[in-house]
Parts: C-alpha cells; sequence; structure tokens
C-alpha cells in the first residue's frame, strides 16, 4: 500500500536547473525539523514523480543523494524510509534551531500545577498514592465484549458527529444509577457528560467565572487540579476551612459567587459535610444567588455509617452542579465523568463542550452505556467495597498498632484513602521523602494546601489503599513508622 505523503514541496519553474537541488533541499529540511519522522516511509520515486510533475530520474537522484547522506535507508523488497537516526552533527543544527525559546512567551503560572496527586509520585514497592483505584480486578473481558458490540454498532451507522451533550443511552444510564445510589433526582436530559472531573471542572469554570471579579471559594485543603481549573478561567480564587464537620460555611466571603466542596468525602481529609453545614450552605448559596459545585468525591465506596443525602438531592433552589466521574469506579483512563446541570446552565454547559472538543468518544461512552445497563457497574463496585474495605480495615490496624503516638487518624467512613495527621515536629514533605528512599510512596497533606511550604501549613500524611495488597500494608506502616 502506498503511504500517505501530504507533504508540501515547491519547486522553481520549468526548465530551471535547481529542480534536483530543490527536492533533495526540501526533502532533508522536512527530516530534520520533524515533519517526517524516523521510520516513515517514502513514496515510491515513479509515484513522487508523477505527483510533482518531475522526471523519474530527478526523483531517484534526490533520494540517492539522500541516501548517501544518511537521511534515508533503503530496504530491500519494502521501500525506501526516514533513517532511524539522523547523522548527529546535522541534527544538532536543527534542534539547535528549531528549539530556542520566543522571548514573547510566557509560562503559564498556574498555582499548583506540579501538585497533581495522582501524578506526583511513581510506584514503588509499597503505593499508597491516592486517586487510584485497583484495575486488577475489573472485568476487562467483559469491557472487551461490550466494546465489540458497540463497535459493530457504530460500523453500521453512517458517519456523523455526536451529540456534545454525550450519548443518549450513556444519559440515561448515568441518570438512572445516580437516582438509585446517590438520590440524585434528574433525568438524561439533565446529563452533560465530560471527560472525566477534570474536564467537568475546566467547563463549569468556563460558564461561571468572569475573568478578574468571580470571587470562588474552595475548601482550605483541595484537589489542586481544581483550583488550576478556576485560576485558569481568571476566577479569584478564597480558601475556606475544614473541620470535623466540613466546610465552615459561616467564614464563606459574602462576595463569594462559586462554591466548591466535597460533602460526601472531603478531599483529602476523609471528613463528611454534616446535616446542619449542608443545610447552612444551601442557603447561603439561595440567599447570595451562588452556585455551588459538588464533587461527589469517593462516594461509591462507603463502609460505615449511613450515607448522607447529596446537596443536589437537597437543592430546592437550582443552586447545585453535582459532578461525578467513573475514574475510581472503573479505570482512570476510561476519560468518563459527568455533570447533572440545573436547567439554566445545561445550554452554555453543553455549548462549552461543544467548543472544548465537540464531544467525547462514542466508543467508551457506548461501552459504558451497556456496563451501566446490563448491572455490571453495580456487580464491580460490591466486590471492590470487600477488597477495599479489607484494606482499610488493615491499615486502620497498622496505624492504631505502629503509628500510635506518631499519628493522628482522620476518621472517615468511605473512600479510597485515609489521612492523618503528624503528631512529630518533622514536616510531612520531609517525612515523605525518607519515606520514598525506603520504597514508601504517599503523598503529604501540605501538598493540597494553597502554599504547602507556608508556616502554619497542613502537617499529615494520606494513605491510599487502591493500589496497595493487603497482605503489604502491615509491614510498610511499620517501617514508615520507624522513619518518623
Amino acid at each position: 500500500m502506498e503511504p500517505l505523503f501530504e507533504l508540501a514541496i515547491r519547486l522553481p519553474g520549468a526548465g530551471s536547473r535547481d529542480l534536483l537541488r530543490e527536492v533533495h533541499r526540501q526533502l532533508r529540511a522536512a527530516i530534520l525539523d520533524g515533519r517526517l519522522q524516523p521510520g516513515a516511509r517514502l513514496p515510491a520515486t515513479r509515484t513522487l514523480a508523477q505527483r510533482l510533475g518531475v522526471s523519474r530520474n530527478t526523483m531517484l537522484a534526490a533520494y540517492d543523494l539522500l541516501l548517501s547522506e544518511g537521511y534515508l535507508l533503503a530496504r530491500a523488497g519494502a521501500g525506501t524510509y526516514v533513517a532511524d537516526t539522523v547523522p548527529l552533527s546535522r541534527r544538532g543544527r536543527a534542534v539547535k534551531s528549531t528549539t530556542r525559546r520566543d522571548p514573547r512567551l510566557v509560562p503559564l503560572n498556574v498555582p499548583g500545577a506540579d501538585l497533581a496527586p495522582t501524578l506526583q509520585s511513581l510506584p514503588s514497592r509499597d503505593d499508597f498514592r491516592v486517586g487510584l483505584p485497583d484495575t486488577g480486578a475489573f472485568p476487562f473481558d467483559i469491557w472487551r465484549r461490550l466494546s465489540d458490540r458497540a463497535l459493530r454498532r457504530i460500523a453500521r451507522e453512517p458517519a456523523d458527529y455526536a451529540d456534545p451533550q454525550g450519548q443518549a443511552a450513556l444519559r440515561e444510564a448515568i441518570a438512572r444509577h445516580v437516582s438509585f445510589t446517590r438520590a440524585v433526582g434528574c433525568t438524561a436530559d439533565d446529563i452533560v457528560v465530560t471527560a472525566g472531573a477534570q474536564q467537568a471542572f475546566g467547563l463549569l469554570a468556563r460558564i461561571l467565572v468572569v475573568p478578574g471579579r468571580t470571587v470562588v471559594a474552595v475548601e482550605q485543603l483541595f484537589y489542586p487540579s481544581l483550583r488550576e481549573a478556576l485560576t485558569a478561567a481568571g476566577a479569584k480564587v478564597v480558601t475556606v476551612p475544614v473541620d470535623a464537620e466540613g466546610l465552615c460555611v459561616e467564614r464563606l466571603p459574602p462576595e463569594v459567587r462559586v462554591i466548591c466542596v466535597t460533602p460526601s468525602h472531603q478531599f483529602p481529609t476523609g471528613v463528611v459535610m454534616s446535616p446542619q453545614r449542608r443545610a447552612a450552605l444551601l442557603a447561603f448559596a439561595r440567599a447570595r444567588n451562588a452556585v455551588v459545585i459538588e464533587d461527589d468525591y469517593d462516594s461509591e465506596f462507603r463502609f460505615a455509617g449511613r450515607p448522607l443525602d447529596a446537596l443536589q438531592t437537597l437543592d430546592r433552589a437550582e443552586s447545585v452542579c453535582y459532578v461525578g466521574t467513573f475514574s475510581k469506579s472503573l479505570f482512570p483512563a476510561l476519560r468518563l465523568g459527568f455533570v447533572v446541570a440545573p436547567p439554566w446552565a445545561r445550554a452554555s454547559l453543553v455549548r462549552a463542550r461543544e467548543l472544548a472538543d465537540w464531544h467525547g468518544p462514542v466508543l467508551g461512552q457506548e461501552a459504558l452505556a451497556a456496563f451501566i445497563a446490563e448491572g455490571h457497574l453495580a456487580r464491580h463496585i460490591r466486590k471492590m467495597r470487600k477488597v477495599y474495605g479489607a484494606r482499610r480495615t488493615a491499615l486502620l490496624e497498622a496505624l492504631a498498632r505502629h503509628g500510635a503516638g506518631r499519628l493522628d487518624v482522620i476518621p472517615s467512613d468511605a473512600g479510597l484513602h485515609l489521612s492523618a495527621w503528624l503528631r512529630t515536629g518533622t514536616r510531612d514533605h520531609t517525612v515523605v521523602a525518607r519515606a520514598a528512599a525506603a520504597g514508601i510512596t504517599l503523598p503529604p497533606l501540605s501538598r493540597f494546601a494553597p502554599d504547602p511550604q507556608a508556616p502554619g501549613a497542613p502537617n499529615g500524611l494520606a494513605f491510599g489503599y487502591g493500589l496497595v495488597g493487603e497482605s503489604q500494608i502491615d509491614g510498610a506502616i511499620r517501617r514508615l513508622a520507624a522513619l518518623l
């Protein structure tokens, strides 16, 4: 099969003696600046000569020159390819000329841009990173079958773009799922499908924030990527303290117009917002005409206590935008989440999604719709609750056994991680560095503060149990306690 070749080659006028020189020069330049990548197959000389309107002898001569200089390789019976290794002296000059920094470019200055909890650390022997589930028990055989079925159906349909709001089957499945599991009253029309919670935050920031004017409140310890989305949209971000009952509503500034909370399982402390605080927050939003962005973080995995209603369930003033994701219940690479949007926000949110990337991949949406509708999601969550519950119990016992007097565990009945305050004077980032040297990966709580290095920054550790095996936990916590 002849390779696709869309490289523009501009030739001098008919009869020019520079014809060979120009073909050679432009092909070589395309190789050096990366437009023709190493390993790329070039068209046959006869084909390219016809396309350019030159003689085949001219193309043969140009290819021969590039072959002799080491830019191309000829493979018998297979064709001509760009060499995997371009001569160093030539590539060195090319790299130097194409990677020079333009002084007009200013790096994006987004606070916390290096703090993403799931990507900050490399995996280790004892991996306590937060926000990552165990995909080893995921039924990929079922997912593959549903994906194949969706692909066969898509293949029978005429080519077209999909609905920016999301596939109708997936929105219907999500509406039934959250209505059943979280008592969120909604229909398929209320759902806007997104590429995970992160895109949901970005789209909401886009429609709710007036750059330089809108004041947005976040919890004192927060998911860093949320703040990044808000800051990138031009919001004036303020932090509000969180105590044992969740967000301190009485500390909200009166000028706040958007409030971001994780009431079901505060990230990263794990605190659950009390019913009194939930009522107070909704009353504040109603009185100030403010919007609440509810991130129902880790709500699928509850191990004790009675689940409290989502804010969206309690809302009677259409103040709450409810954000959910399947990154924890399924796998992060799926990149599918959703917003349950009040009627006044829906059209703007769909338009923002359309402008961002038009719509998400249809195949993944169709497979997920079937995965939910056929009961596979519910079965998988029930199975993983047992797995994570056993790890959580092992972690609590290990922290009580080895961390007494050194670590104060923050009570939490849900989610895929536990957090603890450090009693010692040692800063959490120092402990994390020592732990990494001992083969233990975990994040410091100060990472999730506005300024991790500021005096008085939170001092504690988060222990994710999505990746670490139950049998590893006691030994890892024993070694960590010795470091303290």
